[in-house]
């Protein structure tokens, strides 16, 4: 039997009508999980940008002054070349600063047309040859002629990624209990629905339908529904996300404001959110109508 979108798109509201209550709450639970997995996605994002300058293993910066003379800064780099604690150093201009400026406060247009490139100040990104160089080698630089200031990443940077790597476990991991419960949910409104009709699909399948003539408007159901919490959980995100940014806007939060992402990330997340509610609905229905028509 040939399928027909009138027959698919009847047969899916049939069933969508008729398991009301479950599909409901198949949809609420799809639409919590997938919100814990875009709030602990754009964390994750907010803290790949914040820390962002000290990426493979460096551990303190060398800030120059921005007016600083090719001598001055030929003399930090040849001194930090032939320090033996030094494993390795890389010079960041102030073109590469304001590149990577505009990548930690993307969030922040205002900010970011505030500042050009020759307000920023070139700096060493330096990494030891063991973590208990690093005081040793900043007191150095300190007091050095063109030296703006030495930023230690290894204290802030460490108890950020901690205290977020623990938030994104714990959110993960309820996401995880919810997203298994969203796929029972999904996969029990199926059955109930198959069940239901058990009588139409035999009479069906005794005059020459094909599994799949009568598989796919309960995988379209089971797709709907992930889709449609996966729409939800969208919604609550970017909401969220605008949320974060009007209170760390109004309160001035400087602590967390380089964690607050985009209104660009945080759409590129809902988009992962709706193809994964949509992978949900769709495996957890085919494995439920695969196991009724399996004869």
């Amino acid at each position: 039997m040939a399928l027909s979108l009138d027959y698919v798109a009847r047969e899916t509201w049939t069933n969508l009508r008729r398991n009301f209550l479950m599909t409901s709450a198949a949809i609420l639970t799809v639409a919590v999980s997938l919100s814990l997995v875009g709030g602990a996605l754009l964390l994750r994002q907010g803290v790949s940008r914040a820390t962002v300058q000290w990426r493979g293993g460096v551990e303190l910066s060398i800030f120059m002054q921005p007016d600083a003379t090719p001598p001055q800064t030929d003399a930090v780099e040849r001194q930090l070349s032939q320090m033996p604690e030094v494993k390795k150093v890389t010079y960041v201009g102030q073109d590469a600063a304001y590149d990577e400026f505009k990548r930690m406060f993307a969030n922040e247009p205002d900010m970011v047309e505030s500042v050009t490139a020759k307000d920023l100040p070139p700096s060493y990104r330096v990494v030891p040859k063991r973590a208990e160089f690093v005081d040793a080698i900043g007191e150095h630089f300190k007091n050095s002629e063109g030296v703006r200031k030495v930023v230690f990443a290894r204290e802030t940077v460490q108890t950020l990624l901690k205290v977020t790597r623990i938030l994104q476990i714990l959110i993960f991991g309820v996401a995880a209990v919810l997203f298994v419960s969203a796929l029972v949910l999904i996969l029990n409104t199926i059955r109930m629905a198959i069940f239901a009709r058990r009588r139409e699909v035999a009479i069906m399948k005794l005059v020459g339908a094909t599994n799949w003539f009568i598989r796919v408007p309960f995988m379209l159901e089971g797709m709907i529904q992930g889709v449609a919490g996966a729409a939800v959980a969208f919604v609550v995100v970017f909401l969220g996300r605008n949320l974060v940014a009007q209170a760390v806007n109004s309160y001035d939060l400087q602590l967390i404001r380089q964690l607050v992402v985009s209104s660009q990330e945080a759409i590129g997340t809902g988009i992962v959110i709706l193809f994964a509610g949509a992978v949900i609905g769709t495996v957890s229905s085919a494995i439920a109508v695969g196991r009724f028509l399996d004869v």
